[in-house]
């Protein structure tokens, strides 16, 4: 499903955040990425996300090399794949409305008819009520808002969920609710799951296996 080789990516050329990095989750596997803060997990996974280019090393997904990312990427590939973030706040736009929001890939792909539906299909799937969806992010709290970014991240589909670090800021309850919101959509679809984190319980709970961010690749953690 996806498969990261010698990914060397960064903010500054000079100094690469990662470096000659390899990842694969295959076609319904769920891979835990376990790492420190800072250790460059979020840079790898906006990659896989097809959000940030790399400076070096190749990316195939659904079994088609990545030649593109951002607005170059085909909208095939981009649908392909749905990412949540650590903080709702910084990828959800203040304006919108959680209706808006978790509409917002239907409508820049041409499916506006789709939005009714789609949409009180997944707010009652993560556990949002009418009157919450009306509401902008600045009046809902960040578990409320993590659940329409989730609802946004489900809305096309994908083949591949990318949670990077979706629950760190969640308390023990709105963190199940969640994971189980993602694993109920994985065993209804088949869809494979790349979480990054460095809550290595939960990772080991929650994937099929576990990896860990080693120097200079991304190495297997024994499990038992």
């Amino acid at each position: 499903m996806l498969e990261l080789t010698g990914i060397t990516a960064g903010y500054d050329r000079r100094d690469p955040v990662v470096r000659d990095v390899s990842l694969s989750v295959g076609h319904g596997e769920a891979v835990g990425l376990l790492g420190p803060s800072g250790c460059g997990k979020s840079t790898l996974a906006r990659v896989a996300a097809l959000l940030h280019r790399p400076d070096a090393g190749t990316m195939t997904l659904d079994g088609t090399v990545v030649r593109g990312w951002r607005h170059r990427a085909p909208q095939e590939q981009r649908t392909t794949v749905g990412v949540v973030f650590q903080q709702p706040r910084l990828s959800a736009d203040p304006r919108l409305s959680l209706r808006e929001l978790i509409a917002q890939p239907l409508r820049a792909t041409g499916r506006r008819r789709e939005v009714p539906g789609r949409v009180a299909e997944l707010s009652s799937l993560v556990g949002l009520s009418a009157e919450l969806l009306e509401r902008r992010p600045h009046a809902v709290s960040d578990g409320q808002l993590q659940r329409a970014c989730l609802a946004r991240a489900l809305v096309l589909r994908p083949k591949l969920l990318i949670c990077d670090e979706m629950t760190a800021m969640l308390d023990a309850s709105t963190t199940a609710a969640l994971v189980a919101v993602v694993e109920a959509y994985r065993t209804e679809s088949g869809a494979a799951l790349l979480a990054v984190g460095h809550d290595r319980v939960l990772l080991e709970r929650w994937c099929d296996r576990t990896v860990r961010w080693g120097e200079r690749s991304v190495e297997r953690v024994p499990v038992g």
